[in-house]
């Protein structure tokens, strides 16, 4: 019997937020559908949200429940089948000597934050994110109920690049990553997710869930390069095919 029958009907409880403007989709709204109460979503029941299309920001796990729109689609890497392409191998040649080190969620360091704050100014002004506060970070990217983690990377000491990644018992769930925006010839973003790929091989773990992909949306085209990739469609895990993005998240 799955774990989400286990929990009493009364203990794990679903509600639906009003309706708010769309991050992805302009002039859309949005609303979530909202698994309660936090304490009880541990890793476990997590992973089981997940894989019906769940994801979490903070301690708040959600998936999207729109009125009329259903152009998110919850997407995994199938780890054992993926091979890089060309250009996903010049990025992980590019940054091999990356220094990477494993911390938890309560390793909260000032430069962490500053990052944080130049990779949402230079990527995301469009997105209110930019004006983050501490409190706001923190909430984000540094609470958790379920098996978490911070990862570095670092250049010569620098810090390039920060990921919070949750491991499931299936895969690993990419949480959120920033890095240094102003970089040359650096393809931060496509090197982390090549990682993140690696670090399953390494933990023999299935997928790596990358949250949601939106055909009409270029900010989640990435994802799109890294395949064989599988979505989930109509309560169903499937492959999916999507022409070449054209873009990495660099």
């Amino acid at each position: 019997m799955s774990l989400l029958h286990d929990i009493p009907l009364s203990a794990l409880q679903f509600y639906l937020t009003a309706p708010y403007p769309c991050s992805y989709l302009p002039g859309q709204l949005a609303r979530s559908q909202v698994a309660t109460p936090s304490f009880l979503i541990t890793t476990q029941v997590y992973s089981e949200l997940v894989q019906r299309g769940f994801r979490r920001s903070g301690t708040f796990t959600y998936r999207p429940r729109c009125d009329a729109c259903r152009a998110c689609v919850p997407v995994r890497v199938e780890v054992a089948s993926f091979a890089p392409s060309r250009v996903q191998r010049r990025a992980a040649k590019r940054h091999h000597d990356l220094e990477v080190s494993l911390h938890t969620l309560n390793d909260d360091r000032e430069e962490h934050f500053a990052l944080y704050q130049r990779y949402q100014k230079a990527r995301h002004r469009d997105n209110g994110m930019e004006n983050d506060s501490r409190e706001q970070y923190r909430n984000f990217l540094l609470h958790s109920h379920v098996d978490s983690m911070l990862v570095e990377f670092r250049e010569n000491g620098v810090l390039r690049m920060v990921s919070i990644i949750d491991i499931l018992e299936d895969g690993l769930s990419s949480v959120y990553t920033f890095y240094e925006p102003d970089v040359a010839q650096a393809s931060f973003g496509t090197y982390n997710i090549l990682w993140q790929i690696e670090l399953c091989r390494k933990l023999e773990l299935e997928y790596l869930y990358l949250g949601y992909w939106i055909k009409e949306s270029g900010k989640m085209a990435y994802k799109a390069n890294f395949r064989p990739l599988q979505g989930l469609i109509q309560g169903e895990w499937q492959a999916l095919s999507i022409p070449d993005a054209g873009k990495n998240n660099d």
